[in-house]
């Protein structure tokens, strides 16, 4: 298994904390303007850029999992994070993901869930 995980963030920082749009991992805004998101860097591209992760991020989020054996929980599989590193989810996060990020999924015959809820499998 990959030792690649997300910090979890101090309790001091609990308000300024934003989960990303498209895998729902929750970190501070350093975090992401320092690493990138953990899982989806790739496509988001948030490393070394507050205004895009202004925009793949948000503050709306509803409740919070730790997971820190991706592969062998349930509950990461529920929420569609079992392939991603360890760290602290975002059960529910209001938003969508910019329409270029939209559109290189699509590029990719990769489907869009948003993680609002709203779309269940």
């Amino acid at each position: 298994m990959s030792q690649v995980h997300a910090s979890i963030p101090s309790q001091p920082r609990a308000k300024q904390l934003r989960a990303c749009l498209l895998c729902s991992i929750v970190q501070t805004p350093a975090d992401f303007r320092k690493h990138g998101c953990p899982n989806c860097e790739e496509l988001m591209q948030m490393k070394g850029y507050p205004d895009r992760i202004q925009a793949c991020t948000t503050t709306h989020f509803e409740g919070a999992i730790a997971v820190i054996n991706p592969e062998d929980s349930w509950v990461a599989r529920w929420q569609r994070t079992s392939k991603y590193v360890r760290g602290m989810y975002a059960v529910r996060v209001k938003g969508r993901i910019p329409e270029d990020v939209e559109a290189e999924l699509e590029n990719r015959n990769i489907k869009y869930r948003p993680r609002d809820g709203t779309e269940q499998d």
